[in-house]
């Protein structure tokens, strides 16, 4: 029991914002850039003086070395905490080198998003808790390297993440065979397709508060089906909902980013296929252990029950 507990105060804090997001824009002059960095409120509430620590959590270099910092400044817009920041390079900036450590203190699972320009050209950069670096060059990609950009964006997406994992197990622990468990997942890529043209189309946003109190309530209904309703045949509609969420949150990324949606959206669905893939192929092999499949399954569920009940009461006192 213990190590279940253990297991559940680890995965709460990760799972207190699925949707968490920041974006930043930089432009250099010559030498000078001037950052601006954008993140909801609530998004900035824990963290230990913001003001100075989220600044503090880009980094930029050139040609191997820092700037200079000019001027540093918050403020609260609306239900957006703003930050602007100037800085000095020694020499004009070919090359721009960016670190960022927001997720270490922000979630884990936070993405943030930033554009950067140099005149009349641009390059972009998707920094999380597994990709913290990367360089900006400000040249046109090939078809290629922007195709295998696109895809990868959002197959990295899809493929990382506790939210992201913790709705594919309850998929997992859902569905009772392999007929089953193509069925929800056709249901939940369904959902994500309905959410994503609803979005892109139709400009139908959901609060992300709301998106997370709806995922918690639905994995933790996917646990009680498991539980106590072993034989209930509605599961393939909690699917499509649960997918609708699930594409709710990718459409958000995608308004703040620039990828082409198609290949972004291949993306995300082949990082699920590839992740769902390895997830059934490990419950398959649970399946054939000497352990009764009640056992282990009602283990996760309850656990997954724990997680899903922990999550909605983080965000509704949040």
């Amino acid at each position: 029991m213990r190590r279940w507990v253990a297991l559940l105060a680890a995965a709460l804090p990760a799972m207190a914002h699925v949707v968490s997001m920041s974006t930043g824009e930089a432009r250099i002059e010559g030498a000078r850039l001037t950052y601006e960095l954008r993140i909801p409120l609530y998004e900035a509430a824990h963290v230990k003086n913001p003001g100075s620590a989220l600044l503090a959590a880009l980094r930029f270099r050139s040609d191997g070395r820092g700037p200079r910092t000019l001027e540093r400044s918050c403020r609260e817009d609306a239900a957006t905490f703003v930050c602007n920041a100037s800085y000095e390079f020694p020499k004009p900036v070919d090359v721009l080198e960016v670190e960022c450590s927001l997720p270490s203190i922000t979630v884990p699972n936070h993405v943030h998003l930033l554009r950067a320009y140099r005149g009349d050209r641009s390059d972009q950069a998707a920094f999380d808790a597994s990709f913290t670096t990367a360089e900006l060059r400000f040249r046109p990609p090939t078809a290629f390297e922007q195709a295998a950009f696109d895809v990868g964006a959002g197959f990295w997406r899809a493929a990382s993440g506790p939210a992201q994992f913790l709705f594919l197990v309850a998929l997992i622990l859902a569905a009772r065979d392999g007929r089953e468990m193509l069925s929800l997942a056709g249901m939940f890529a369904l959902g994500e397709i309905v959410a994503w043209i609803g979005a892109a189309w139709f400009s139908l946003w959901i609060s992300p508060r709301f998106l997370e109190a709806a995922a918690a309530l639905t994995v933790a209904y996917l646990a009680v089906e498991v539980l106590a309703l072993p034989n209930a045949r509605s599961r393939w509609a909690v699917a499509g909902f649960l997918g609708i969420i699930h594409g709710m949150y990718f459409a958000m990324i995608l308004a703040a980013g620039n990828w082409n949606r198609w290949r972004f959206l291949l993306g995300v669905l082949a990082g699920e296929a590839v992740a769902g893939s390895l997830l059934w192929a490990v419950a398959a092999l649970l399946r054939r252990a000497p352990v009764p499949r009640f056992r282990w399954q009602s283990a996760f569920a309850s656990l997954l029950l724990a997680i899903g009940l922990g999550w909605f009461v983080l965000r509704l006192g949040s």
